[in-house]
């Protein structure tokens, strides 16, 4: 796989974790109001995230006919001044997480991605093919990976502007 891809995912994630692991657990659930997640739920997102990512990945790969290779601007995704709402099948659990479940959550998750992708033998197609994403529509393969470690960019700035909302309120 692509270097800056794998170096990227793996420098994101370690930042993701690095911001929770030493987070109590009522921290990690907290919210800092009704209307918004826990750091757990930002969390359990990703997770969810990653693992359906796979699946589109996976599905897109073996599809006659998505061919579509018009790159879209998926940066985009950082800019957090514009709301995206999750699809149902990426919402988290209400119910609370320890922070070390998440991690090996997190673990798992990417290490069936990383798994996942070394199965590629031709990474060609993944510019080649593509599969409609929620937010950016027909989406070529490797902008998929890519949306991953930039998606998890973005919850992470989340996360460290939801710490310091929850220690004021302690």
């Amino acid at each position: 796989m692509n270097k800056l891809i794998n170096d990227n995912l793996y420098e994101t994630r370690n930042n993701l974790v690095k911001e929770i692991t030493f987070l109590s657990d009522d921290q990690f659930n907290r919210k800092p109001d009704l209307n918004k997640w826990s750091i757990a739920q930002v969390c359990h997102h990703l997770v969810l995230v990653e693992e359906s990512s796979i699946k589109a990945i996976a599905w897109g790969f073996k599809e006659v006919d998505s061919n579509q290779k018009e790159r879209k601007k998926i940066q985009l995704i950082l800019d957090r001044t514009k709301k995206i709402k999750a699809p149902k099948i990426v919402e988290p659990d209400v119910e609370p997480f320890e922070v070390q479940q998440i991690i090996e959550l997190l673990n798992t998750s990417r290490k069936k991605l990383m798994t996942f992708l070394n199965t590629i033998e031709d990474e060609s197609v993944l510019a080649e093919k593509s599969v409609k994403h929620p937010a950016f529509g027909e989406l070529p393969l490797d902008q998929w990976i890519e949306l991953i470690y930039l998606h998890e960019q973005r919850h992470i700035e989340q996360i460290k502007e939801t710490k310091l909302l929850i220690d004021t309120k302690l």
